[in-house]
């Protein structure tokens, strides 16, 4: 059996995340803060180191001045272990040539009388008694208090600070050890040539003239600490930069808990409002204030509720429009059928003529809601090519001409016929059926909705939109007009005004769809078309297509 983990929130992670980084940086921070503080502490203690050596400087400034160079000092092996003792005591020595201390005296005692106890007869007087041995026993003899009070005579020395160094065949150890002198080229004269961070100081004469350095290489990196000073010293320096960075760390996971909350708590909001929407809760809605960016993404949601909502309420509109443009013909055509079926009207010529109106009705309606329904991007491209627009308006309004004189509307068509004769003509890119439809249902418009013995005016002109030339058409006819609040909607798919301005005879009226076509057709050709009142009276249509060329107005 697996053992399955629980599945953290994205809050969870995003802290964890956090947390893991912040650790990783406290552990690189603590690493170099040790190495640096190794490699630093080095340098720094070789600058103490040297600031002490005041006697070394002041002995090596005077054997210059008196050998006027440092000629002898390269001559001369032993000249350095002359100039470093370790009984200079770092600052304090004794200068070139000084004598050492006086060798310890000794004291003489007159001769004992003769039968005292002790005496050793003629001769120099006997020395003091040696003192017990360690365990009070039996004093040592002379050899071995020779030899103690050399180890004495020599621990006061390493101890006291007016006492010369070791004799100059024994070594010498400590800072001595790493110290060079440089003449002022940087050459090395004698003792240890200078490795990096090095501690320099610059010997000046009287006159100020810079004579050479004194240098104190550091500790190298790698041969570790050499005293529990130092240990301790870094010890205690890593203690207070862990304690530090713990700190800093724990503040850290506080703050970064939270600002994960705080972040992330919004999204809980989304994804409710999400699901509401998923659900089919249109008026679900998020509110987010505080951060810009939220508040932003809040917004943006908001109102892809709002698009989604007046979608569904069209669609929903839409389908029942539909289904009453589709169920008014056929209930219709199911009524006459089953009276001819009855026997109650005859199967004549009328009939099958209004039967076949009928028909043809569904047809059409179909076909416009097909047109009406495609993306005007599917139709951008298809088969445009080089097009005489203002020939086929003329054509369109030739072919629209018997109508309009059947119901005494007079057609203006001077503008169009006077521009469609220049050369050369305006030329547009498009599809010539798709644009012959357009013009054929503008005029199917004004025709059906004009009253009788009213006016079309139809003109056209070249204009310069956005630096570019664009062919203006205008249908303007005379009352009825619409009203201001229906002008937005006209090119809505089956949007209808009023019922009563129909004008056919069947008294079915338009599909409500050849406004839309219009509009989808015309986008599909870069252009655009709205709806305003006319200074006629009715209603003024005015589309733009772009134009190939740039003829002058």
């Amino acid at each position: 059996m697996s053992l399955r983990l629980p599945r953290l929130k994205l809050q969870h992670k995003a802290f964890f995340a956090l947390a893991v980084l912040l650790v990783a940086l406290l552990l690189v921070f603590l690493g170099f803060s040790r190495l640096g503080l190794q490699r630093g502490l080095g340098p720094y203690m070789a600058e103490v180191e040297l600031t002490g050596m005041d006697g070394l400087a002041e002995r090596l400034v005077q054997h210059h001045e008196q050998n006027g160079g440092w000629d002898a000092a390269r001559a001369n092996p032993g000249f350095w272990r002359d100039m470093v003792r370790p009984g200079a005591g770092m600052g304090r020595g004794f200068p070139a040539g000084e004598p050492g201390p006086r060798p310890p005296m000794r004291m003489s005692m007159p001769e004992p009388r003769p039968g005292f106890e002790g005496s050793h007869g003629p001769g120099p007087g006997p020395e003091f008694p040696p003192p017990p041995g360690p365990e009070g026993g039996e004093p040592a003899d002379r050899s071995d208090r020779s030899d103690r009070s050399d180890r004495s005579d020599r621990t006061d020395r390493t101890d006291r600070t007016d006492r010369p160094g070791p004799p100059p065949d024994r070594p010498f150890g400590g800072p001595w050890a790493r110290v060079g002198l440089l003449d002022a080229q940087g050459q090395l004269i004698s003792g240890m040539a200078p490795q990096p961070g090095a501690a320099h100081r610059v010997l000046r004469a009287a006159n100020g003239q810079a004579i050479g350095e004194i240098v104190l290489s550091p500790v190298q990196t790698g041969q570790g600490m050499q005293r529990d000073l130092d240990r301790a010293f870094l010890a205690q320096q890593m203690g207070f930069v862990a304690w530090t960075g713990l700190a800093g760390l724990l503040l850290a996971l506080l703050l970064s808990a939270w600002l994960t909350r705080r972040w992330l708590e919004p999204l809980t909001a989304f994804l409710d409002g999400l699901r509401g929407i998923a659900a089919g809760r249109l008026d679900t809605r998020v509110a987010i204030k505080g951060d810009a960016e939220l508040a932003r993404l809040a917004e943006t949601f908001n109102d892809m509720a709002v698009q989604l909502a007046t979608m569904e309420a069209s669609r929903q509109r839409w389908l029942a429009d539909v289904a009453h443009e589709l169920r008014t013909p056929l209930s219709t055509m199911r009524a006459e059928v089953e009276a001819v079926q009855d026997g109650v009207l005859p199967m004549d010529d009328r009939m099958a003529l209004r039967l076949h109106r009928q028909i043809m009705r569904l047809i059409r309606l179909v076909s416009d809601l097909r047109v009406s329904l495609d993306d005007p991007q599917a139709l951008h491209g298809s088969g445009h090519v080089p097009v005489h627009v203002l020939t086929l308006l003329g054509e369109a309004l030739d072919g629209a001409r018997p109508g309009f004189e059947q119901v005494g509307i007079g057609l203006d068509r001077s503008t169009v016929d006077q521009l469609a004769a220049r050369v050369p003509p305006p030329l547009v890119q498009g599809d010539p059926h798709r644009l012959h439809q357009v013009f054929a249902n503008l005029l199917e418009n004004s025709l059906r909705y004009t009253a009788a013995g009213g006016r079309l005016q139809v003109s056209a002109e070249i204009v310069q939109m956005q630096d570019r030339s664009m062919l203006q058409l205008r249908w303007d006819d005379t009352a009825p007009g619409v009203a201001s609040p229906h002008l937005p909607r006209l090119f809505d798919r089956l949007y209808r005004v009023d019922a009563s301005r129909v004008r056919d005879g069947d008294g079915l009226g338009g599909s409500g769809l050849g406004l839309a076509i219009c509009r989808t057709i015309v986008q599909a050709h870069g252009g655009s078309i709205e709806a305003a009142a006319s200074p006629l009276g009715g209603l003024r249509i005015t589309l733009w297509l772009p134009l190939l060329e740039n003829p002058a107005p």
